[in-house]
């Protein structure tokens, strides 16, 4: 199949164009500057310049590509660490879950195309009662706090617009937090963070978190251009659900830091906010049964201990280098 990935330089687009190579499919990749065309072409896709908020733009990309499948990997995360103002930090990726959704899916059906993935997220967004492990057919938070709120309505917005589509095969995949080496929870500004224990332990740390290495979450969408099932959603993460109070200390152990200093909620409140003070104690984590029975698909990294020690362990073996 053509595919074309939006968002080619990114965390997973970086992943996932060789694994489409590699898999026999022919790839056209967009990145906003044309300094990174060449970072494409090394992977043996070929480059489109394209900012995902440039209609003309986005359209003369997808109608020149002719692809059978797009996939949406549009973010702009890279160096998002203040977290305390949430929305404030993630408004321009929340632009591309919008507007940026909808000039591609625009472009899209005028281009014929038979299936388009699209990337969510499932870090925080369920509902904070009930089971502390939840499924596709769990509903989101239906109040979440004030910081997050924006964020999540564009989160919403993405996947009504595209499991919802009835003019093509859409597709959700909801992701996990990433890491992998030199990004996500294992990027040089979390670790400098960890290490500076700028990240504390807030309460008990009993809220829960579901991680994906970023090779893991490009095979899933392997998978899912293969296999999924249009408008379905799918919850992409590893197979081992874990509360703060163990993946915070674990990580910071393996970056060499000191444990993380404890807050209590009322603290965190007053200097971090309700948000985090959520994301720390209350939040629910997801199941990755749907997407193992339906995709066929199971992560490499089945553990995010495994794969932060794997992670860590070759970040110190290059700078020992």
């Amino acid at each position: 199949m053509r595919i074309l990935v939006a968002g080619a330089t990114g965390a997973i687009g970086l992943n996932l164009v060789p694994q489409l190579i590699a898999a026999g499919h022919s790839v056209v990749g967009t990145t906003r500057t044309a300094a990174k065309a060449g970072i494409i072409r090394r992977m043996g896709a070929e480059p489109a310049i394209a900012d995902g908020l440039d209609a003309p733009a986005i359209r003369a990309a997808v109608l020149a590509a002719k692809p059978d499948v797009i996939v949406d990997q549009m973010t702009d995360l890279a160096g998002v660490t203040d977290l305390r103002h949430f929305d404030r930090a993630f408004s321009m990726t929340n632009q591309l879950r919008t507007q940026g959704t909808d000039l591609l899916l625009a472009a899209a059906r005028e281009a014929g195309v038979k299936r388009f993935i699209a990337q969510s997220f499932c870090g925080w967004t369920y509902g904070r009662s009930g089971e502390p492990v939840k499924t596709e057919a769990d509903a989101l938070d239906v109040d979440p706090p004030e910081e997050l709120r924006r964020t999540l309505e564009a989160i919403q917005y993405l996947e009504s617009a595209v499991a919802g589509s009835t003019s093509l095969e859409g597709i959700v995949l909801r992701y996990g937090s990433f890491y992998g080496p030199g990004t996500g929870m294992l990027s040089p500004a979390m670790i400098d963070q960890v290490r500076r224990r700028r990240v504390p332990l807030i309460g008990g740390g009993g809220g829960q978190w579901s991680f994906i290495h970023v090779e893991d979450a490009a095979s899933a969408t392997l998978a899912a251009i293969e296999r999924g099932t249009a408008g379905e959603i799918y919850n992409i993460v590893d197979d081992e659900p874990a509360p703060v109070s163990e993946w915070l200390p674990a990580l910071a152990k393996l970056v060499g830091a000191r444990p993380p200093i404890r807050v209590p909620a009322w603290l965190g409140r007053l200097f971090a906010g309700e948000h985090l003070v959520s994301m720390m104690t209350e939040v629910r984590a997801g199941s990755n049964a749907k997407a193992r029975r339906e995709l066929g698909w199971q992560p490499a990294h089945p553990s995010w201990r495994e794969g932060f020690a794997e992670v860590a362990g070759g970040r110190a073996a290059q700078h020992a280098a």
